[in-house]
């Protein structure tokens, strides 16, 4: 059964919660370390979530400010903490210790790094402005090396929300929260348990995949990519919406890619990281000596209609597929639709001849002059269709 959480990270403006469970700690307490004897003086609640509840706090005799978090999810917090500890976009957990109250309950505490301007919905909810795509690319692309240790580890997040990823000096963004982290034993994936509605994939939630894969990690990612440059991170971004997020083309088909169709999306870390590094080539028209035997694909606006490309491609011995597929050797390029999923060079046709391109494919690019030249030289035509019809069957 699949469990969904409200934010990691409540505002305190949310007395009615609170006052359901209460305060774990008082300001102006005075905490001690059993582990490391260090003391911290409690000055006030930052907000609460389904773990526990994060105080602000300053460690006694340093003049460094760190906040306070008890979680029930303490050792796992404290172990990834050790895990990733000194890691430039994680944050840093100082301190992990067990702290008896005077009504007997016992409280685990966990130190963290205080990120001076909040959590990213926060941030973006305050400023009210998108990132230049320079920056987004660059803070997205350090958040992602956290990811990327998690993945090589075999070990999958789950909970890569705007409530989790923290605004520090400098506008650097840092990833937080590892509460829910899993280990898999194989890429199948794990089951998907409790999740945040908010970045959680649609398959996910809808029941239609089982389970979670590196590649919803990567979803949640193409989320948050998208909400910065927005600035807006309140609601999820649709894929309808992509193509009028105020950034290049480029950055709209990545995004596409992460938050799109499942199967087509980046596997891991890795690949989305080389995304954002990495421009690709432009399209650029291919040559062809004959259209005879090749598997052929169209998109765009053509000069004609195309049932009478098809049928001219047919005569001229293509076999004709709906989209570009394994098959496909040959894509017939017409005009750009304005409506493109992810702008003028992002298509969805587009898109996944690049994907199968990126896999080793060869697949040329025909412009409509050079489609219509080639047409005109008939061939086997029906033969090679008929052909093809009876090895499908």
């Amino acid at each position: 059964m699949t469990h969904t959480t409200a934010a990691t990270t409540l505002p305190m403006s949310v007395r009615s919660h609170l006052a359901q469970t209460g305060y774990l700690l008082e300001p102006e307490q005075v905490v001690v370390s059993p582990e490391t004897r260090l003391r911290y003086r409690i000055d006030r609640m930052l907000g609460e979530g389904g773990f526990g509840q994060a105080y602000l706090a300053s460690r006694l005799g340093r003049s460094r400010v760190v906040p306070r978090r008890r979680i029930d999810g303490w050792l796992r917090e404290a172990y990834f903490g050790q895990l990733l500890e000194g890691h430039p976009r994680a944050i840093n957990v100082f301190d992990a210790f067990p702290l008896a109250r005077e009504d007997g309950r016992l409280v685990y505490c966990l130190t963290l790094e205080y990120a001076s301007q909040g959590d990213l919905r926060a941030y973006l909810h305050r400023t009210g402005k998108g990132w230049p795509e320079s920056t987004a690319r660059r803070e997205i692309a350090g958040v992602l090396q956290v990811l990327g240790k998690l993945h090589r580890g075999q070990m999958l997040h789950r909970d890569l929300t705007p409530m989790n990823v923290f605004v520090c000096d400098r506008r650097s963004l840092k990833l937080g929260d590892f509460g829910i982290v899993r280990h898999q034993s194989d890429r199948r994936g794990i089951t998907a348990g409790t999740l945040n509605p908010l970045t959680a994939p649609s398959e996910i939630l809808a029941g239609g995949a089982p389970k979670w894969q590196a590649r919803d990690d990567v979803y949640q990612v193409g989320q948050l990519l998208g909400m910065l440059v927005k600035g807006d991170a309140q609601t999820r971004i649709r894929t309808h919406e992509i193509r009028l997020l105020p950034c290049s083309d480029h950055l709209k088909e990545i995004v596409h890619r992460c938050i799109g169709e499942r199967r087509k999306r980046y596997e891991s870390a890795r690949e989305l990281i080389e995304a954002l590094s990495d421009r690709p080539r432009p399209l650029k028209a291919g040559v062809l000596r004959t259209l005879e035997g090749a598997h052929l694909a169209f998109t765009g606006i053509l000069t004609k209609r195309r049932p009478e490309a098809i049928r001219a491609a047919r005569r001229a011995g293509a076999i004709v597929h709906g989209s570009p597929s394994r098959l496909t050797t040959v894509v017939v390029r017409g005009r750009p639709n304005p409506l493109q999923a992810a702008g003028r060079e992002a298509g969805l046709k587009l898109m996944e001849i690049k994907r199968l391109r990126a896999l080793g494919q060869r697949i040329t690019l025909l412009n409509e002059s050079q489609f219509w030249r080639l047409a005109e030289r008939r061939g086997k035509g029906a033969r090679s269709e008929r052909a093809f019809r009876r090895r499908r069957v």
